[in-house]
């Protein structure tokens, strides 16, 4: 009898001890995961075929099919790059700059592996999809005139020296900017300020396109840039409402803030013009478009929707001036206005999250003993320090890969078209 007892007291305790562990164990949320694979899609779609539309149709019809293969290149290189050290260089625990090598070639992460509530492969290529599209935002500034190779050398310097070490500081476990509580939800810095610099940085390296100097150089597709423009937006969601990391209240409030303050900016951006300029056109609502979702992404997850509503009207009025008056000042020849609409937004953007996500404006409301002032001299010092790490970083890179190959093709191959000389093709035929 007493062995009887003894066994059903085991097989009792053996039950409450499985369910008590049962309970512990982590497992993934079906609905987060799904939700972060449909967001991942997306980021890269804005890549491929966004910036690829986008920038294409900006350039002349001689070299729109240099600038798609620069971004599927870009693309693959990247992503090889990004699980083979970038993943865990960004995101693993190492000091403020840079994270550790643990995960090196994705070493230790399995099918049980996990970020969050969602799986760790599935966090692995969401964020590598950033990694991507910043890179590719650079080549914006540098069409019709850069050697192919160049591009390629300069991709692998810039992204392991600049993107990754900015995006541990910004993101990663230890960052030195997120440690000081720097406010970025979806990429100001890291993303659009980034590559901004690195293109300015690039367009000056590389001089003006010579044909600037005889004529005005217009876009040959403008329904292409507009195609190219609705997939970024469309895309944009997933970059925004997806930094949430969940399908919760945080990622809502991302996606209807990226709805409003784009609204906001088109608007802006084109009552502007129509004013200054005589008639709205449809490039400007493009561009308006680009600047207010550039504005709003550091600040999507964390302010209210009138302070959205905001931050997408200024975007869009700073970007038109990036565009028309700064652009002249800085006489680079950034042919698809990188660092106009980029580099200005993203710096109004980051700004202006330390303001908006105050809670008495409708914001989140900040950290613990965080005050408005504080936080916003925070994000002007994540500003500097992007600004700065970048420049120097793209200035390297570029003249590394000027002295291998030469960082800018002929004068001929300028003339008859980097489709024909670089890659043997034509995108239309003559």
């Amino acid at each position: 009898m007493k062995r009887l007892l003894s066994l059903l007291l085991m097989l009792v305790l053996t039950h409450f001890s499985s369910s008590v562990f049962a309970t512990e164990t982590v497992i993934v949320d079906k609905a987060d995961n799904g939700f972060m694979l449909i967001c991942t899609a997306l980021v890269f779609f804005m890549t491929i075929p966004g910036i690829a539309l986008f920038y294409g149709g900006l350039l002349r019809g001689k070299n729109v099919l240099s600038l798609i293969t620069q971004v599927m290149m870009i693309f693959s290189v990247v992503v090889i790059l990004w699980v083979t050290f970038g993943y865990s260089l960004a995101f693993t625990a190492g000091n403020k700059i840079w994270g550790g090598w643990s995960l090196t070639f994705l070493n230790n992460v399995s099918l049980d592996s996990l970020s969050g509530s969602i799986n760790q492969y599935v966090h692995i290529a969401f964020q590598g999809s950033f990694a991507v599209i910043t890179v590719a935002l650079i080549i914006g500034a540098l069409g019709e005139r850069i050697r192919f190779s160049a591009l390629l050398i300069f991709t692998v310097i810039w992204f392991t020296f600049s993107y990754i070490p900015i995006a541990h500081m910004v993101w990663g476990e230890g960052g030195w900017l997120i440690d000081d509580g720097a406010l970025d939800f979806a990429g100001g810095t890291v993303v659009h300020i980034n590559a901004a610099i690195a293109a300015l940085v690039g367009a000056y390296l590389l001089g003006k396109r010579r044909d600037s100097q005889y004529t005005t150089l217009k876009p040959h597709n403008l329904p292409m840039v507009f195609t190219g423009t609705a997939v970024l937006y469309i895309g944009w969601f997933g970059f925004n409402a997806g930094s949430a990391g969940s399908a919760n209240a945080i990622a809502a409030l991302a996606f209807l803030n990226t709805v409003i303050a784009t609204a906001g900016a088109v608007l802006s951006w084109t009552a502007s013009e129509w004013i200054t300029r005589g008639k709205p056109s449809m490039l400007g609502s493009c561009s308006g478009c680009i600047a207010g979702l550039v504005a709003i992404t550091p600040a999507a997850g964390t302010v209210g929707v009138m302070g959205a509503l905001f931050i997408g009207v200024m975007g869009g009025i700073i970007g038109l001036w990036g565009v028309v008056v700064l652009k002249r000042w800085l006489k680079a020849d950034d042919v698809c206005d990188v660092f106009g609409i980029h580099g200005t937004c993203g710096i109004a953007g980051c700004l202006l999250t330390g303001v908006f996500t105050a809670s008495f404006l409708g914001g989140v409301g900040y950290s613990e003993g965080m005050t408005l002032s504080k936080q916003v001299l925070i994000q002007l010092m994540s500003v500097v320090i992007t600004v700065i790490w970048s420049g120097v970083v793209a200035y390297i890179g570029f003249k590394i890969a000027d002295k291998l190959v030469g960082l800018r093709v002929s004068e001929e191959e300028e003339h008859d078209g980097l489709d024909l000389t670089t890659h043997g093709e034509r995108a239309y035929q003559q």
